[in-house]
């Protein structure tokens, strides 16, 4: 499981974010030089694909390549809040803007937003996690070995891992094990993510309460692209919801 879950808020922002409007240009404008893609999740349940053009700190705007898609467009331009997703050279990248307007650029349309504040830019094998809602957990399900059934609330997850609590340890159950069959539901979400996974971890906590568990990270295995790109979606909800709520 990676190391920034049990980072805090502050050693996340002094280890991975990329502040200030000069810095934030240069890191953008590479991404834009070598084409990198980017998935924009914006309006609660859009998403699309971009490659970013170009970053003006002098106009403070970001340029960034229009949808093949003419709804999906103009969805977007009355989004005021877009969360950008990447990994350019295997690196996860994501940076959160405002609202876009319709521009002109090297002679084509394109979008215009305005730089973010900040870039969250993790190292290698580090993934951007997410606490997942407590009032109702997510429920992984997964069979051990021997046929048994598995179910754990989750308390944190990422696009390669999720990490879930255990009131008790079911025997046989050991880091390195592999499971198959494994799978949980997002959300609103009308279909199950199906998936197989590694136990990277398990570790003994002793909660608030003073009740003895177990906290257990699972690295998925085989998960699709399109099944990721439902996870991303859903982090980015949560995030934005967070950030709404923070707002008030």
């Amino acid at each position: 499981m990676s190391q920034i879950a049990q980072l805090s808020e502050a050693e996340i922002e002094e280890r991975f974010h990329v502040t200030g409007t000069l810095p934030i240009s240069f890191l953008l404008v590479g991404y834009a030089r070598t084409k990198d893609q980017f998935t924009v999740s914006f309006g609660g349940e859009d998403m699309m694909l971009t490659t970013l053009l170009d970053a003006q700190p002098a106009g403070d705007r970001l340029i960034l390549d229009c949808s093949g898609s003419a709804e999906i467009n103009r969805r977007f331009l009355e989004s005021g809040h877009n969360v950008f997703a990447g990994r350019p050279g295997g690196i996860h990248v994501q940076f959160t803007t405002g609202r876009a307007t319709e521009v002109i650029f090297d002679g084509g349309k394109a979008f215009a937003v305005p730089l973010p504040k900040h870039v969250v830019r993790l190292q290698r094998r580090e993934t951007f996690r997410i606490e997942t809602p407590r009032g109702k957990p997510l429920q992984f399900f997964g069979r051990l070995t021997g046929g048994k059934l598995l179910n754990f609330p989750a308390h944190d997850m990422s696009v390669a891992g999720i990490g879930m609590t255990a009131l008790t340890l079911p025997d046989g159950l050991s880091p390195g094990d592999r499971l198959e069959n494994c799978h949980f539901s997002l959300p609103d979400d009308e279909h199950e993510l199906f998936f197989s996974a590694t136990i990277r971890h398990i570790t003994p906590q002793v909660g608030r309460t003073g009740i003895q568990q177990w906290r257990i990270g699972l690295h998925f295995e085989n998960m699709p692209a399109v099944e990721e790109n439902r996870i991303q979606r859903y982090i980015a909800k949560v995030e934005r919801e967070r950030h709404e709520l923070l707002a008030k």
